[in-house]
Parts: structure tokens; C-alpha cells; sequence
């Protein structure tokens, strides 16, 4: 129960960030980008990729499925704009909530879910990965003409999603059988965001120290959980 109880929080502390400290500095949050992506990506390699690749028999198969993962996820990025990485690009007049935006996040969120319950790990390396998209998806959204309260349901919907993926991975037998398969589609998923957000060139392709020793903060982080 805690899973579901941590991975809504994330949604939410990240949007109550947004809304007390109204941050602007955007340096800031690339560094937590790249810590949570730091991070997600090597929870992904500590934890799930030595899971799936047990079997042996299948790992041309397991390799499918990651590669599988990663396309999907450049599909979902090409509706999201980015926004699991740092981007939104979308018009910020608009009155109504983009939808294929929600759907993709939606869809990315929900599969996220299906390996929460395997290590604590992945629950952390999650939870860190949501807070600064809970964040970049609240600053987008309180500066278009959106009703609050419609907002307000957009960031309780997109909450739940999460949580909604661990609870079908948890009670759905169909699901359950194919686990390792769908684990290796979300490894692929979080390989893809993880590594969007690391290697995106830094302005003026300058060597940054401090992003360097967030990153090395996140991976030593990781092995020790």
C-alpha cells in the first residue's frame, strides 16, 4: 500500500514546489533532471536489467522487448513534447487540456507502474523521476488559461496513473504472466528518458562539472540501495 501512497505524493510535491516557490531557475531544475535521471537510469541497470536477462534461453527475445520499449517511448515523446525529459513545447493560450499530451504522459506513467513492486529501488528511482515532471507539467499547465479546478483533476488523474499500473501488475494474472516482457518494455522506456536527459547537449557544449558530480551523487546513490 505504501507504493501507491509514495508514488502519488511524488505527483504532489512537485506541483505544491511549483505553486509555494514559484521557481524560476531553470538551472536548478536541469540538476534535478539529471540527478533523477542519473538515478533512473542506474537503478534500471543495477535492478532490472540483471532480472531479465536471468533466462538466457530468451535473452535475444528480452532484447526485443527493450528495444521495443525505446520506440515506444519515442512515439509517447513525439505527443508528450518531451515532457519526461524537460520539454514542453505547446501553446500556452490554450483553454483546453492537450490531450495527446495527457495520454502520452498517461501511458508513460501507467507502464512506469508495472515494476514498482520489485525493489525499492525502482520505487525511489520513480519517485525521483515524477517530482520534476509533476513540476515542468504544473508550470506548464497554471500558465495557460486553464481552469484551476480543471488542473487541479488533470494533476489527480495523472497521480493515479502510476499507482494504477502497479495495482494491474499486482491482480491481473494476464499481466503477471507476461512480466518479464513487460518489464523489459518499461527498461526500454526508462533507458530512453533516462539517456535523453543525460546526454542532451549542454549549452555551448560546455563541459559541466556540477552536472558531472550530480551524476555521480545519483549513480553511487543507486548501487547502494
Amino acid at each position: 500500500m505504501h507504493n501507491y501512497f509514495l508514488s502519488i505524493s511524488a505527483v504532489f510535491i512537485g506541483s505544491l514546489i511549483v505553486y509555494i516557490f514559484k521557481p524560476n531557475n531553470q538551472k536548478n531544475l536541469k540538476l534535478l533532471l539529471s540527478f533523477s535521471g542519473a538515478f533512473l537510469l542506474a537503478i534500471t541497470i543495477f535492478s532490472l536489467l540483471p532480472e531479465v536477462f536471468e533466462d538466457h534461453q530468451y535473452a535475444k527475445q528480452t532484447g526485443v522487448w527493450i528495444m521495443i520499449g525505446i520506440l515506444l517511448q519515442k512515439v509517447l515523446e513525439y505527443f508528450s513534447k518531451g515532457a519526461e525529459h524537460g520539454h514542453i513545447h505547446i501553446n500556452k493560450e490554450t483553454k483546453e487540456i492537450p490531450k495527446l499530451l495527457f495520454f502520452s504522459l498517461g501511458i508513460h506513467a501507467i507502464l512506469e507502474g508495472f515494476p514498482i513492486h520489485n525493489t525499492d529501488g525502482i520505487m525511489i528511482g520513480i519517485i525521483i523521476h515524477k517530482i520534476p515532471v509533476a513540476m515542468i507539467l504544473t508550470t506548464f499547465l497554471i500558465k495557460t488559461e486553464i481552469k484551476k479546478s480543471v488542473i487541479a483533476l488533470v494533476l489527480i488523474l495523472f497521480a493515479l496513473m502510476t499507482p494504477l499500473g502497479t495495482f494491474i501488475a499486482e491482480h491481473f494474472e494476464i499481466v503477471q504472466g507476461f512480466y518479464k516482457e513487460i518489464t523489459a518494455l518499461v527498461i526500454g522506456i526508462f533507458l530512453h528518458v533516462s539517456t535523453t536527459i543525460l546526454f542532451e547537449s549542454n549549452e555551448g557544449h560546455k563541459f559541466n562539472i556540477t552536472k558531472l558530480m550530480v551524476i555521480l551523487a545519483a549513480t553511487i546513490t543507486a548501487y547502494f540501495i
